[in-house]
Formats: C-alpha cells, sequence, structure tokens
C-alpha cells in the first residue's frame, strides 16, 4: 500500500521542470529562440504552461497539473481567444471533445 504523502513524484515533476528550464535558457544563451523566429518560446507565461505539462506526465495525481494549466489559460485567455478567432471552425468542438476524453479517463484511472 502506497504511503498517503508520498511527495516523490512532487520532486521528479519539480526536478524536471527546473531541468527543462535550464536545458531550454541554455538553448537561447548559446543558439538564441528569438533569432529562430521562436522567441515565444521563452515567454514567461510560457514557463507556467511547460511546469503545467511535466505535472501533469510525471505525477500521479493530475490536481497540479490541472490547476497550473487552469491557471495558465486564464493568464492567456486573449491569445488562446485570438487563435481560436483565426483557426478553422473546428478547433473548438475537437478541443472540447480531447477536454471531456481526457477527464473521463482520468476519472475512470
Amino acid at each position: 500500500m502506497a504511503k498517503a504523502h508520498n511527495n516523490s513524484d512532487t520532486y521528479r515533476a519539480a526536478a524536471v521542470a527546473l531541468i527543462v528550464f535550464g536545458v531550454l535558457y541554455l538553448i537561447d544563451r548559446v543558439v538564441g529562440f528569438g533569432r529562430l523566429g521562436l522567441a515565444w518560446v521563452m515567454n514567461k507565461d510560457n514557463f507556467l504552461l511547460y511546469t503545467a505539462i511535466v505535472f501533469l506526465l510525471l505525477k500521479h495525481d493530475k490536481s497540479v497539473g490541472l490547476v497550473l494549466l487552469a491557471l495558465w489559460l486564464i493568464l492567456n485567455f486573449g491569445l488562446i481567444a485570438a487563435l481560436l478567432g483565426t483557426m478553422s471552425a473546428y478547433l473548438l468542438p475537437v478541443a472540447l471533445l480531447v477536454a471531456g476524453c481526457l477527464l473521463y479517463f482520468l476519472s475512470t484511472r
């Protein structure tokens, strides 16, 4: 039986997030994402997204990753609305289907 307060997956996810940040900063200093037309990679808001993805992938309890992802979506609502306005009309229904399937999958585990 697993311990109720086992934090090893939290530590692992935090460590991987720090490694990802370090790698991104190193690549930015050596190559420069701005020169490659990828300045958005080093946008401060996106680090919250990167952290959310790492926590969703590595942590058994998905609540922290989902909260971080929700915060990123709230902070970047203008970007999301602009992308939805310029992309296909099928993007929103597909996003809703993916989100619903993800939540259903997580609820059945």
